[in-house]
């Protein structure tokens, strides 16, 4: 990727904190972010980019708009400056707060979070705990890692038990880093827990402005997806070690460290945003506290997508496309399947996976190599990425076979443009099909919901509203109604207006 000149301010109104999303990924969480900023144009935007390493990126995924002043990008993985090697002791208090964090998250109801490490000065030289060389090389750091696996590790290995520790916290002083420099902001916002709500809290703590988060996907949760399909994460167990029915204990070790880190960004988050009553609960019961948390849905835009309408062909067209990153969370093989069983009933049926193919190579491979095992390659296209304004009118319907989805943004820029959707149950999708409250469900269903990893009643679901025609415009009456009355932009720009300034009434540029 070639240098690129990022716009810098001395001040912003809003600091976004983006961990592998906008501007270098396309997705939802990428679009909504986007929205937002344009949304927002009498406010000055700053972002901080979190991404893995820099050759995962291949540039700009969108526009930067012009309220968008300040960005900056970090990466986590290659080319860390680490300190010279001395030989120190290291802080007697900072190793000690650094267990009580431990003991706090494993009891989070009988102790308190250690205050020092709240502060960032614990993570930077001349500070007041244990800094990035202490971590690295302290006595101390040797004697608590050794401690911690003679306790707790369940894997024989030691070696891989110190690099695994190693790698998974040498971000947290990074990112100390990053908030000691960054430029002042009247509020942070973060789009998720993670590193990037890591960084937020940090802040939050450092500057006393306020820090929104808002969550598109439960993070854990998505982060226990990924670490299960991971092949970085090895097990080593021999299989007489191995209980089959038991994670590896890395596995479980990197999940808990990332649910460690949400309850960090929890609880410094004035305000904890979930798209929908269900993630709200899960947020909760994750460690957010319930008075500050609340519900506001994504919004689109109506009028570019409900200009689409009048485009549709009159009868729907036998394809099917599913809006996605090929990566395993969108489960696209169950996809793939699906198109193969209609096949059978419906000969000039098309599935067309719309999204990028690079996020996930290996993936993306196997799904390509499925395709030729089933003898589909004339049914299957991978389209890469489609401005949806050129392909919703050439689709009869929407599939989404995620294992996880928070509230989908390509399901409402869908509806808007008058296609039902068929999606697994999982995240905000039932709500989006079937209604929320009587007023909601009154509307009708806008598709069907069907169970994930379920190819055979993903098709079912799909035959019967290409195959009726009637059946077919009453889910297209009711994905309009809904999107029309529930889901508009102004509804949700709105409910971030009232936070924004709120957050803001007392910064002073």
């Amino acid at each position: 990727m070639g240098a690129v000149t990022l716009p810098r301010a001395e001040c912003v109104d809003v600091m976004l904190l983006l961990e592998g999303t906008f501007p270098y990924v396309s997705g939802g969480v990428s679009s909504w972010v986007n929205q937002i900023i344009r949304g927002f144009p009498e406010l000055r935007f700053g972002a901080v980019f979190i991404g893995s390493s820099r050759d995962d990126y291949e540039g700009f995924k969108y526009d930067l708009p012009d309220n968008l002043v300040h960005l900056e990008e970090h990466y986590l993985h290659g080319g860390q400056h680490k300190p010279p090697i001395e030989s120190c002791r290291g802080d007697a208090n900072g190793f000690a707060a650094i267990k009580k964090l431990h003991e706090w998250f494993l009891s989070p109801s009988g102790a308190d979070m250690p205050v020092a490490l709240r502060d960032i000065s614990f993570y930077l030289k001349g500070g007041s705990g244990v800094d990035y060389a202490q971590f690295l090389y302290a006595e101390r750091s040797w004697d608590y890692i050794s401690a911690l696996y003679r306790e707790r590790c369940t894997d024989p290995s030691f070696v891989d038990y110190f690099w695994t520790v190693r790698n998974m916290h040498t971000p947290v002083w990074q990112l100390a880093d990053v908030a000691s420099q960054l430029i002042p902001a009247g509020l942070y916002h973060t789009v998720s827990t993670g590193y990037a709500g890591f960084l937020g809290a940090l802040l939050h703590h450092a500057t006393g402005r306020p820090l929104i988060l808002s969550e598109h996907g439960i993070y854990t949760k998505e982060r226990r997806i990924d670490i299960f399909h991971s092949d970085w994460i090895q097990d080593k167990r021999n299989a007489l070690q191995k209980d089959q029915t038991e994670i590896s204990y890395y596995r479980e070790l990197w999940i808990r460290f990332f649910e460690t880190l949400g309850r960090f960004c929890y609880d410094a988050a004035e305000t904890t945003v979930s798209l929908f009553e269900g993630a709200r609960q899960r947020g909760v019961d994750d460690g957010a506290s319930e008075e500050r948390t609340r519900v506001i849905p994504n919004g689109i835009d109506l009028d570019r997508f409900a200009v689409l309408r009048a485009k549709r062909p009159k009868h729907p067209p036998h394809i099917i496309a599913l809006l996605g990153r090929v990566v395993p969370i969108k489960d696209v093989k169950t996809f793939i399947r699906t198109i193969r069983i209609m096949a059978t009933h419906m000969p000039d049926i098309q599935g067309w996976i719309v999204g990028p193919a690079d996020e996930a190579p290996h993936y993306a491979a196997e799904c390509r190599d499925l395709v030729e095992n089933l003898a589909i390659g004339d049914r299957i296209s991978f389209t890469g990425f489609m401005d949806p304004c050129d392909l919703f009118p050439r689709v009869g319907l929407l599939a989404l076979t995620s294992i996880s989805e928070g509230l989908p943004l390509v399901a409402l820029e869908g509806y808007a443009a008058g296609l039902p959707l068929v999606a697994t149950d999982v995240g905000s999708c039932r709500q989006l099909v079937e209604g929320a409250g009587e007023v909601d469900k009154a509307l009708g269903r806008a598709g069907a919901i069907v169970p994930i990893n379920n190819p055979q009643a993903m098709a079912d679901a799909c035959l019967h509203l290409l195959q009726s025609t009637e059946h077919w415009e009453k889910a297209q009456a009711a994905a309009i109604a809904r999107v029309e009355r529930f889901y508009t932009h102004e509804r949700m720009f709105a409910d971030y207006r009232e936070l924004y300034h709120k957050g803001l009434a007392t910064w002073r540029a």
